[in-house]
């Protein structure tokens, strides 16, 4: 029973085999696709093969493409044959050999000939051909005795190398020439008398051109001495009236020349020193509180300070002194003499006086061919001269001076003085304090310009360029002088002349970390409104801000915009001044002077921008309402909170007396205390004024709007009706005519409100689109653009699957040959590990049976 199967399964695969052969010669099961006609440009698709030889050929194709690019993958190592038609199929073997050879010869001839104009052609220079100059055969002809050194003349190189010429000493004499001696001399000279022959004849030549180089040399020292001798009757020396004359007959210089002449007498430009950066500007004030602060402390330990120390200069044991520095009296003058430097001294002045009194006549007689250039150069030198003898004087007498002033030593007492001067002057170099109680520390017992001093000295001791966590300590420093500042305004009586000393400093602060500053403003804005805020919800109502938030918003104003839209800093402070004048009730005249600083602030911030405060015109207008006498008739104009129509607190600028219009507008401290009735009425009166004149700014401020009428209608109607004007001084009476003057003088500018004129918009009209319907419920564009598009869009969709297509059958075949590396690496591993275990059975086996052998 189980041997059934595998009998089947043999029967199958020889079926298969036959079945396989079968198709292969039977001829009816090749398939042929014919094609009809041939199509230019047209890819053929008509193969002739058995089914499945496509994708046989497929595959074998990526054998060949894709196969060998992944085995070559990350592979450095490939050798590609780059010589001319290696993988050229169509060209035969000899044509390859004699286009490389071809190739090779082109490319050493130009190389060759990189720089050759024309083979044919000679190249020449002054006629002669340059291969031929390069071989130096070219003859010197030079009478210079330094060229012809070392030269040999043709009949002593013949006589000592037998050079072959005519006169040679060597040569073979001809029967000839015999003959001609034997009659020219009766005797034939020797070899040794030839050479001394010849070495005599070189000596006198050489005699003769030292002699004639000598007479040459003396015939024109002659002819200059000859020339200077009548170079001055040459000269033609004109009268002194004919100059005078032709110096008056010379015309006048026109603009243009004067002006240049100006140009080049004007004083060049001089490059200007560098501009410094804050770092190093920072870096010398830090030195130089630095050198202060420990002339300070030697001063305060007795030491004596020295105007200007001079460091010692060390000196070798090989130094010869001879870096010395002569005085202008050992200077030594220098002339020229007889052709020669002439080096003398003052001191020899009187056994010179004859050799300075020719050189004076030489002088004369030289004016008339070198006058006009000596004059240049000494008027082009003196003032040089002059200048430098001048500098030189003024720092040697300044030595001498110095030099001069003896060292005074201090007695017990001076020194004693001085110590105590020391100690009593301010400190040049402060740390950063660490909190706000060590700055009050730091600055308790100054006065308030000496603890702007101390801010000042520590903010350039401690500059951020200077160390890394100076920026940070900094930074904190401006908010301790912010709560320092807050302080001195709660005290009693406030510290105001301190505030303002310490001011410009928080200025440079704010201005050297904005960030900062901005941070530590709004920390103090926001307690306040908050603080305020829980106030209102538990009370319903808030006192006014006290004097350390009044300073605190006007150091905001000093410090940030208040120009802006939105500022993350004067923005939440003109609300806060807002919420102020609205929710705080007056009720005192305190009350009345804090609202009004307010509102003088508020002006301060809109100054600029011109912003409409409505809190500001109801509080100017509330104020005013406190001077009415007469608070019954009130229907023309209403009040708004937080002043009341009528009650307690609503008569406390009102003047009962009629002598009031007598006194002066007086300048009181502003204090609880009312007893005194004089006090109280120039309080109201200050009062009253400064809200008169911000009613004016406010006049000036908003004259542009167009609401302005409107807007001081309530103002308008208190000052014309309802205010008496008769028990004021006359200062508000003038205040309050020209407040008048101003809302009545300002122009009406109602509009009439209308609707806004616009272009009517028409209807929106839309061309129908008409598509044609061909059979089988089909839509196709009715335009050739729409059919092209259409066509694009289907090749494209069809190629774009085709090619995804090919993309899965190449992964499938790289997956295919990965998996059959891994099985063969496998399979080869396992033959291995078979081998190794086997070697190792086979090993163990015969150490066992050796094993046996030994114990029998």
């Amino acid at each position: 029973m189980g041997k059934a199967p595998k009998k089947r399964n043999l029967a199958d695969k020889v079926r298969k085999t036959k079945t396989s052969t079968e198709i292969k010669n039977n001829p009816f099961e090749v398939k042929i696709n014919r094609k009809k006609f041939d199509i230019l440009g047209r890819k053929t698709k008509h193969d002739v093969g058995l089914p499945g030889v496509s994708r046989s050929k497929a595959i074998n194709k990526r054998k060949e493409t894709l196969l060998k690019e992944y085995k070559q993958k990350n592979k450095s190592n490939k050798f590609i044959d780059r010589r001319f038609g290696e993988y050229d199929t169509k060209m035969a073997p000899e044509d390859k050999i004699l286009q490389r050879f071809a190739m090779e010869r082109q490319r050493v001839h130009e190389k060759k000939d990189a720089y050759n104009l024309n083979e044919e052609e000679e190249l020449t220079h002054y006629g002669q051909s340059l291969a031929e100059m390069e071989k130096f055969n070219d003859i010197v002809n030079s009478d210079d005795e330094s060229e012809e050194k070392g030269l040999l003349s043709a009949e002593l190189t013949a006589s000592h190398f037998g050079g072959g010429g005519a006169g040679g000493l060597l040569r073979k004499k001809t029967p000839g020439d015999q003959q001609q001696e034997e009659e020219g001399s009766q005797r034939a000279k020797s070899r040794q008398e030839l050479i001394e022959e010849l070495i005599q004849k070189s000596k006198q030549e050489k005699r003769e051109r030292q002699v004639q180089r000598e007479e040459a040399q003396e015939l024109t020292e002659k002819l200059d001495q000859d020339w200077r001798s009548i170079q001055a009757l040459m000269v033609k020396k004109t009268p002194k009236a004919e100059q005078a004359t032709k110096q008056e007959e010379k015309p006048k210089l026109d603009e243009y020349d004067m002006m240049v002449r100006e140009l080049g007498f004007e004083m060049k430009a001089q490059p200007s020193e560098k501009m410094k950066t804050p770092e190093e500007l920072a870096r010398e004030e830090t030195e130089k509180l630095q050198k202060l602060e420990a002339d300070r402390l030697r001063r305060m330990m007795g030491d004596e300070v020295r105007d200007s120390p001079q460091s010692q200069i060390h000196m070798s044991a090989d130094d010869l002194n001879d870096g010395f520095i002569l005085d202008k009296d050992d200077k030594k003058t220098l002339s020229y003499q007889d052709g020669k430097w002439n080096i003398g001294e003052e001191s020899e002045g009187d056994g010179d006086e004859d050799g300075e009194e020719g050189e004076s006549d030489e002088e004369d007689e030289s004016e008339g061919d070198g006058e006009e250039e000596g004059s240049e150069e000494e008027d082009g030198h003196s003032d040089l001269d002059s200048e430098q003898e001048s500098e030189d004087e003024e720092r040697k007498q300044e030595e001498k001076e110095t030099s001069a002033k003896p060292k005074k030593t201090l007695s017990k007492e001076e020194m004693k003085a001085q110590q105590e001067a020391a100690k009593a002057e301010l400190p040049y170099t402060f740390t950063v304090p660490e909190s706000c109680s060590d700055l009050k520390d730091l600055l308790h017992g100054h006065t308030p310009d000496n603890q702007r001093l101390i801010v000042a000295r520590t903010q350039k001791c401690n500059h951020p360029s200077l160390a890394v966590g100076n920026k940070l300590k900094l930074q904190k420093l401006f908010g301790f002088l912010l709560e320092y500042i807050g302080e001195l305004a709660t005290r009693t009586p406030p510290e105001l002349p301190t505030i303002d000393k310490l001011i410009p400093e928080l200025y440079a602060l704010c201005q050297m970390f904005p960030e900062a500053a901005c941070k530590a403003m709004q920390s103090i804005l926001g307690d306040a409104a908050h603080s305020m805020e829980e106030v209102l919800e538990v009370k319903g109502h808030a006192a006014f801000p006290a004097l350390d938030m009044l300073i605190y918003l006007k150091v905001t104003a000093l410090l940030f915009p208040t120009s802006d839209f939105r500022h993350p800093v004067t923005t939440p402070a003109l609300l806060y001044m807002s919420q102020a004048l609205t929710k705080c009730p007056v009720r005192s005249l305190q009350d009345v002077t804090s609202g009004l600083v307010l509102c003088c602030l508020a002006m301060e911030y809109v100054s600029f921008s011109k912003r409409f405060l409505p809190e500001l015109i109801n509080f100017l207008a509330g104020t005013l309402h406190l001077a009415v006498q007469d608070k019954t008739s009130l229907g023309s104009y209403t009040v708004v909170p937080p002043f009341r129509p009528s009650g307690k607190n609503s008569d406390l600028l009102v003047l009962s007396d009629s002598e009031s219009s007598c006194l002066p507008v007086l300048t009181v401290w502003l204090s609880a205390d009312t007893s005194t009735r004089a006090i109280l009425m120039s309080r109201q009166l200050i009062c009253l004024s400064t809200c008169l004149d911000l009613v004016k700014q406010c006049c000036l401020l908003y004259k542009d709007l167009t609401s302005f009428l409107h807007i001081f209608q309530p103002i308008r109607t208190l000052l014309s009706k309802h205010l008496s004007v008769h028990t004021l001084p006359e200062p508000l009476q003038e205040l309050h005519s020209e407040i008048l003057e101003a809302i009545s003088s300002a122009p009406v500018t109602h509009i009439r409100l209308v609707f806004e004129k616009k272009k009517p918009i028409p209807l929106k009209l839309l061309t129908p689109k008409i598509v044609e319907v061909l059979d089988y419920g089909k839509k196709r564009g009715s335009t050739r653009e729409e059919r092209e598009k259409e066509r694009l869009k289907h090749k494209y969709k069809k190629e774009f699957k085709g090619a995804l297509r090919e993309i899965r059958k190449d992964s499938r075949f790289l997956a295919r040959e990965k998996l059959n590396e891994v099985m063969s690496r496998d399979a080869e591993r396992k033959r291995k590990v078979k081998e190794l275990f086997g070697s190792l059975a086979t090993q163990e086996g015969e150490w066992k049976a050796l094993k046996r052998k030994k114990r029998k």
